[in-house]
């Protein structure tokens, strides 16, 4: 019980503190005018009330603001008004509250005009009786005010905060719009940038042996009857060659989709991927259900180029791979305790990483301090 009334004290300081907060950014608003009206600054300005709206609100924190410009300056002025009158209630309710405690008291040490209190200004405090009956009483009412007045105020004002600084459905849709178009752009290009590779990998690798296979049979043909030994070396040389392009063969084929995944479930195959890393790795799997082969594959990409650049880059001794499949979603995460510092402009393998996600309309999100530790997660969408 006493742990309850601690927690709601608490609240109602931050409640208090919010609503103060309001009225003395209302108050600076005119002042700030000039400076607020120009787009940069006052998205700016919006985004820090948007995120101490959502800090009370106890949401999750929001990114910078992305609505509409008379948006904004609609939320300027609701601000500037809400702010003021708010805040000016709490000032009242708590200000009263503080002052009849404090001066009640020590109603004796004040000058004999000023001795006035109680409910009605002009009661003047000639004795304990009416200070202990009349203060007590007005201190009870302001706090009883502040205590289920202000908690109302401050979410009252934090909700119109993020109602006016949140996009509308049809911003939401064109904001959506355009990250699918710049997914899709991003798709496209790793799509052709994988099929140059597949097809140069092929070219350079697999059919250059063929071609040399099949010169070396068409030789051992002219030669059979006539040097068995130069036709035995041939055929060997072809036996080796024939190994050689189905390894390559193979080696394309697990860029492509790795038939461990076929062959041991998602699960499996980052157990193997974790067994067999260069670093101490733990995996954490929950069920995942059926998953989609495209988010199988990219889930293992993920896992497989994480754990070798936390191996190869950053000197980690140990990692952490976790994956959740919570309803539609898969998210995979990997944690390790290398040196940080990851950026994927340096070629670490992350723009691809990024680049597979987004071709499943996923996300990708990097932390990576320098110093370290790095985490890695991937959100994928793989249905219902």
């Amino acid at each position: 019980m006493s742990d309850q009334r601690d927690g709601r004290l608490r609240a109602l300081w931050r409640d208090l503190g919010y609503l103060l907060g309001s009225l003395c950014t209302g108050a600076a608003t005119p002042v700030a005018l000039p400076v607020l009206l120009i787009p940069r600054a006052a998205r700016g300005w919006a985004a820090w009330h948007r995120r101490r709206a959502d800090r009370l609100l106890r949401d999750a924190p929001s990114g910078p603001v992305r609505v509409s410009w008379w948006r904004v300056l609609l939320w300027i002025v609701a601000n500037t008004v809400g702010g003021l009158a708010f805040g000016l209630v709490a000032v009242l309710c708590a200000g009263n509250t503080l002052t009849t405690a404090v001066t009640v008291p020590l109603w004796w040490a004040l000058p004999p005009g000023t001795r006035a209190g109680g409910f009605a200004a002009g009661v003047p405090l000639t004795g304990w009786g009416t200070a202990l009956t009349l203060g007590t009483a007005q201190a009870a009412v302001f706090a009883a005010l502040t205590y289920f007045a202000v908690p109302p105020l401050a979410r009252l004002h934090a909700r119109l905060c993020v109602l006016l600084l949140s996009p509308s459905a049809a911003e939401r849709l064109a904001v959506q719009v355009a990250a699918l178009t710049e997914t899709r752009v991003g798709a496209m290009n790793a799509h052709g940038a994988e099929l140059r590779r597949i097809e140069r990998d092929l070219h350079d690798g697999t059919q250059a042996r063929l071609v040399a296979i099949a010169m070396r049979l068409g030789v051992a043909r002219d030669l059979l009857g006539e040097e068995p030994e130069v036709v035995s070396k041939l055929l060997a040389e072809a036996q080796q060659g024939t190994e050689d392009a189905m390894a390559e063969l193979r080696a394309v084929i697990r860029t492509i989709y790795p038939p461990i995944l076929a062959d041991r479930g998602l699960t499996g195959a980052l157990a193997a991927l974790a067994a067999g890393a260069a670093i101490h790795t733990d995996l954490d799997t929950g069920p995942l259900g059926s998953v989609p082969a495209a988010v199988e594959a990219v889930a293992y990409f993920t896992v497989a180029e994480s754990l070798t650049n936390a191996a190869k880059h950053s000197g980690a001794a140990r990692a952490v791979v976790q994956v959740r499949r919570d309803g539609g979603r898969l998210t995979v995460r990997v944690s390790d305790d290398g040196s940080g510092g990851a950026d994927e402009s340096r070629g670490t393998g992350l723009a691809g990483i990024r680049h597979r996600a987004l071709a499943l309309d996923g996300a990708v999100h990097v932390h990576s301090p320098v110093g370290g530790p790095t985490t890695i997660e991937v959100e994928l969408p793989c249905g219902s």
